[in-house]
Parts: structure tokens; C-alpha cells; sequence
């Protein structure tokens, strides 16, 4: 399966914490083990719906993906922004939960390899090595997922709309190894990740440009 991506894909797929440590022949078999399979979604398309079972989770290609959820008066929160070479729904889809809260869609498209955690149940490391290479690596992937989410609370726990974009600007200049960026959504779309609203945003970025701290254009930023 793995002649059917381009160079770049293939290289994300190979760096994905879940791939690590496989040979290129023991890779081809995880891929058919995970009944993998390739899926390309447009502009503002809904991967999964609440109240639904998540029957796969995510390797993003290309593109990006945003997961949501509702908060407790109903209001729109995301969770995740997950762009090229990284993943989304492991939890939901290895736990089989059959209604979830959480929602997961495109704002300008993405190419998924879909990947199903079927192998993962009853795996033994004694009698097959690749299923348990894939699970040690699968729970890595869930330890990551943590240390992600603490990111997203250290972004939402300040105070002020310009100590969480200070936060997130820092978190963007270590992900990116950049001062500059292009974040992967728009304004509403960094709004709804501030849990702020779009005015607001509009209003807290242009006082940070005057202050000298940003420069941006659109959805792509530098850090002064």
C-alpha cells in the first residue's frame, strides 16, 4: 500500500510515533493489520458527528483537522488542531465509546489514512511481535495526547485574551521552530481555540501589533 503515496506522505506516515521502529516490510503489514485505508475530505466537511461511534482514527496527510466539542452552556470549544503528520480520535475509537460529545471536521480539507485499533484487542507480545510493536507504540501516541492536552490548558487557564495568545504564539514558535507561521484556520476558527470571540481577537491582535509584540497577515503571523 505504501507505493500509492507520494514521497512527503510516506515520510509522515514513517515518522508517526505509531510506525516507529518498523522495518519498511513490517510497515506494509501494519498498514493491511490496521485495515488501512486513504480518505480525502473538502472544505468544511464533518469526519465525525456527535452522538456517533468513531469507527477509525486519524493520520493526517495533508491538510488539517479540528476536533470539537460543547462546553457546559453549549458554546463551541475546540479541543485539538491536528495538521499534516499528526493524529486524532485514538481514545474514542480504541475505547469503542458509542455516543461521544465530540465532533471532528475540516476548515480547508484534509487527506486521512484511516486506521482501525481491531488488531490491538487480545494482542500478545509473545506470539506476534508487529502487534505488540504497534500497541507499545499506540500507547506512546495516547502519552503524547496528554501532554498536548496539558498545552491546551495552559493556553485556556490565563487570565487575559493576550496571555493566552502570548501562550499560544510560544507553543506555535517551539512546534514550528520559527518566529514566523501559518496557522492552519482562521480567525474564527483561532478564536474558537482561544475560547474567546472574534471581535475581541480582532481587537487584542491589532493592540498587539501596535505594541510591537505580532505582525500578521490573514492567518500567518511573526513574532517580533
Amino acid at each position: 500500500m505504501t507505493d500509492t503515496f507520494s514521497a512527503s506522505e510516506l515520510k509522515r506516515i514513517k515518522e508517526c510515533r505509531l510506525f516507529s521502529g518498523l522495518s519498511d516490510g513490517e510497515l506494509q503489514q501494519a498498514l493491511k493489520l490496521l485495515e488501512a485505508s486513504v480518505a480525502e475530505y473538502g472544505r468544511g466537511t464533518f469526519i465525525h458527528r456527535a452522538d456517533e461511534r468513531l469507527a477509525f482514527f486519524g493520520l493526517v496527510l495533508s491538510g488539517s483537522v479540528q476536533v470539537y466539542t460543547d462546553d457546559i452552556n453549549g458554546d463551541l470549544m475546540m479541543m485539538a488542531n491536528v495538521t499534516a503528520g499528526e493524529t486524532f480520535g485514538e481514545s474514542l475509537c480504541y475505547l469503542n465509546i458509542e455516543r461521544t460529545q465530540v465532533f471532528i471536521s475540516t476548515q480547508e480539507g484534509a487527506k486521512v489514512l484511516r486506521l482501525r485499533t481491531d488488531a490491538f484487542l487480545g494482542h500478545n507480545a509473545e506470539s506476534n511481535r508487529l502487534e505488540w510493536l504497534l500497541y507499545r507504540n499506540f500507547v506512546s501516541m495516547l502519552a503524547e495526547r496528554t501532554l498536548s492536552m496539558n498545552e491546551r490548558i495552559q493556553v485556556l487557564s490565563k487570565k487575559t485574551l493576550r496571555e493566552k495568545l502570548m501562550t499560544f504564539f510560544s507553543q506555535c514558535e517551539k512546534k514550528y521552530h520559527a518566529r514566523s507561521f501559518t496557522l492552519p484556520f482562521d480567525r474564527a476558527g483561532l478564536a474558537i481555540y482561544l475560547g474567546s470571540d472574534r471581535a475581541a481577537l480582532s481587537r487584542e491582535l491589532s493592540a498587539m501589533r501596535r505594541d510591537g509584540i505580532i505582525d500578521f497577515s490573514k492567518n500567518y503571523f511573526r513574532i517580533l
